[in-house]
């Protein structure tokens, strides 16, 4: 991967460079402590109720598919071979989309008191909480064409100031 070779250096420069200008101060905090094994449950019930594998469930064939379309891309002489290796290597590699889940429980145990985190299982498991976990990603979905909506109108509103700035210039665009 040609692409992966220019990138990887730039980015280990980028945070080699973002760790010396870190003040010495910081560098010598202590660790945040690890969330307790009680913690760690509550996150994983939380994730559990919200049905979050649901979102990364697909990640591995996904990912596989992404990336030997920019093999086959890089070499076209090799498409054949690819496209016959990709579910090999899906099948090999089946599961891992698991320390997606893995990850998120340390960031919902890590963000929450072990308390917090069993109030919001309490909350998940109540009538409201079952609404919620029923109904955020359609509002999610809807306030995202929201937000494209009032982008684009704004956008035109944008566009004719500036046309108008422009023609009092003596300019049309």
């Amino acid at each position: 991967m040609k692409s992966v070779s220019k990138i990887v250096p730039a980015v280990c420069l980028a945070f080699a460079l973002a760790l010396g200008a870190v003040p010495a101060t910081a560098q010598q905090q202590p660790a945040p402590q690890a969330p307790s094994p009680g913690a760690i449950a509550a996150a994983k019930e939380i994730l559990q109720l919200k049905n979050a594998a649901g979102m990364y469930a697909n990640a591995v064939p996904a990912i596989v598919d992404k990336v030997k379309t920019t093999l086959i891309g890089q070499n076209l002489n090799y498409q054949k071979d690819l496209n016959e290796l990709a579910p090999v290597i899906a099948k090999q590699l089946a599961g891992r989309e698991q320390e997606i889940g893995e990850g998120m429980v340390g960031v919902y145990a890590g963000e929450f008191t072990e308390q917090e985190l069993k109030d919001l299982v309490t909350f998940y498991k109540s009538p409201l909480g079952q609404k919620l976990i029923a109904n955020e990603p359609k509002a999610i979905n809807l306030s995202v064409q929201v937000m494209n909506d009032w982008a684009r109108n704004f956008s035109e509103v944008v566009a004719s100031a500036f046309r108008a700035e422009m023609k009092k210039r003596g300019k049309e665009i």
